[in-house]
């Protein structure tokens, strides 16, 4: 039989086959087949199940992938982890305060969008929270991105601004949300259908950051052919399997200068004649967007 994974909890798998949910186990041949990655099974993948008894299956395969999103593990070396399968667009939830999500966190997260050629959309929460200065940066970052092709939404879970506007992004398609502990993720996956009951958590007050509530990925149909992908709050994010010389490739605003600079192997950090940083000075790229650049080209991690 064919179904597609709604739910993962490490162990045991939530099937959806011909709209009935089967609890399965991975066949043990298939954690050995993929070993560097600590998720050979994640939601949004179309397997291929047995019936193991009356009430639980077993799946013995994974389909092709459309696509997939992934990052360097957090508990193992060498090894990486799948955030979701089969996805339409990303949604990246940031907030401005309470807690604040870095500028690097939010390009290494387009980074890795871009990599997997998924559409992403920034939705900044917690509109309700911004005093003046929080919207003039909120409207200096909106510009920034859409200048880039990225979509940004400003939005409320507590008052629903924008809540409609999201909701239509959403229509006809399956949707990672992701995003650090405490954003908001969970209220308003709540807010978005009355089958989703999402544990939610307070903001820690002794570090001003997410307690993490979601301790599993999650895939919810909220209505008609509409799926959205809940995920546990992320810490840190680690890029996986792409080198130094590709980088500049998943910048937008970097790809026109490729192949410009007077060095074919320029490293675009101190070299005379590099068409990245002549663009950066005359204002062409944001002088964020390449500081990120840097640091994570700066990370190990980064060129594994």
């Amino acid at each position: 039989m064919k179904g597609r994974v709604f739910k993962s909890t490490g162990s045991w798998y939530t099937v959806k086959v011909d709209g009935k949910y089967i609890e399965c186990r991975l066949r043990g041949k298939m954690r050995l087949d993929d070993e560097k990655v600590t998720n050979p099974v994640t939601v949004g993948d179309w397997v291929g199940i047995t019936m193991d008894n009356e009430k639980e299956g077993i799946i013995y395969e994974v389909l092709p992938r459309e696509n997939y999103i992934i990052r360097k593990s957090t508990r193992k070396k060498k090894h990486s982890h799948r955030l979701a399968a089969n996805i339409d667009q990303a949604i990246l939830i940031v907030t401005l305060v309470a807690p604040r999500t870095s500028l690097g966190f939010i390009d290494r997260f387009l980074v890795t969008c871009e990599s997997f050629r998924i559409p992403a959309i920034l939705a900044f929460n917690k509109a309700d929270l911004l005093d003046e200065a929080g919207l003039n940066s909120y409207k200096e970052l909106k510009f920034d991105y859409e200048e880039l092709g990225y979509q940004t939404l400003l939005i409320s879970a507590e008052t629903n601004q924008g809540i409609e506007l999201l909701k239509e992004k959403l229509t006809g398609k399956t949707s990672l949300f992701a995003g650090h502990s405490g954003v908001g993720k969970s209220t308003l996956l709540n807010l978005l259908s009355p089958k989703i009951t999402q544990r939610v958590s307070e903001i820690s007050e002794s570090v001003g950051k997410g307690v993490h509530t979601t301790t599993f990925a999650e895939m919810f149909e909220v209505w008609n052919n509409t799926y959205v992908i809940d995920t546990p709050g992320i810490k840190e994010l680690g890029l996986w399997n792409i080198g130094d010389e590709e980088l500049c490739h998943y910048f937008p605003e970097m790809r026109k200068y490729i192949g410009a600079c007077r060095f074919h192997n320029c490293t675009h950090i101190h070299e005379p004649g590099c068409a990245f940083r002549d663009a950066m000075e005359q204002g062409k790229i944001a002088p964020f967007r390449y500081e990120n650049y840097l640091s994570m080209l700066a990370d190990d991690d980064n060129r594994r």
